[in-house]
């Protein structure tokens, strides 16, 4: 059984636009080349730089979570190997956008030259940029969704205030080396927030810029 199916079976992935983007963005393109035989096993992947590319059901609980929507305005936090944004990308369509934010640059230029085997940069619809995950993107708030793919310790307050009323912010929280929760939060008033604890997941750690 490919791992599409496993993870529509084992029901991490349930909405058919993610299901959609799952089948059309192929995750071989976002690894490195020597791991590229191992797109179908769902475990993370390194991409260096102390980096992962996430377990596929991680990516399947955290978009279902996320709820993406056509024409969305998402912020991703470490972009990594772009796969989370194409999928994004690959869901919110033309009239939607996703900024990635990544710390490494080396790792920026991974996920751009990714996303380009698929067309969402060139039409606009995906932008990569080179910063602090922790301070978010402020100049480009507010968002509908944010996404956060490493682990803080609690969650940034510059990254609740970029959320839209009425928008889904979606991040693990916990201690690093230590089983951690991903927390759903949804903004229902300018700082008035509801948030729902899934635990049992491990991430890297959402690290800060020492200028930060």
């Amino acid at each position: 059984m490919s791992l599409i199916n496993e993870l529509i079976q084992s029901k991490y992935l349930k909405s058919p636009e993610i299901i959609d983007a799952f089948r059309k963005i192929k995750r071989e393109d976002f690894l490195l080349d020597q791991d590229e035989g191992m797109a179908e096993v769902n475990v993370p992947l390194s991409i260096g730089h102390g980096q992962t590319i996430s377990q596929p059901l991680t990516v399947a609980f955290m978009l279902e979570l996320l709820r993406p929507e056509k024409g969305d305005k998402i912020l991703d936090i470490g972009s990594g190997s772009g796969w989370t944004v194409a999928l994004l990308a690959q869901i919110i369509g033309k009239k939607g956008k996703i900024y990635g934010v990544e710390r490494i640059e080396e790792l920026k230029k991974f996920a751009e030259n990714n996303i380009l085997k698929y067309n969402f940069i060139n039409k606009g619809i995906v932008e990569i940029i080179h910063g602090d995950g922790y301070k978010g993107l402020p100049g480009y708030a507010p968002f509908d969704k944010i996404i956060i793919a490493a682990a803080a310790e609690e969650i940034p307050t510059a990254l609740l205030k970029q959320l839209k009323v009425g928008g889904r912010l979606v991040i693990p929280v916990g201690r690093q080396y230590e089983t951690q929760d991903i927390v759903a939060v949804d903004k229902i008033g300018k700082d008035e927030f509801k948030e729902k604890r899934y635990p049992g997941f491990v991430f890297v750690p959402l690290v800060k810029s020492h200028n930060a």
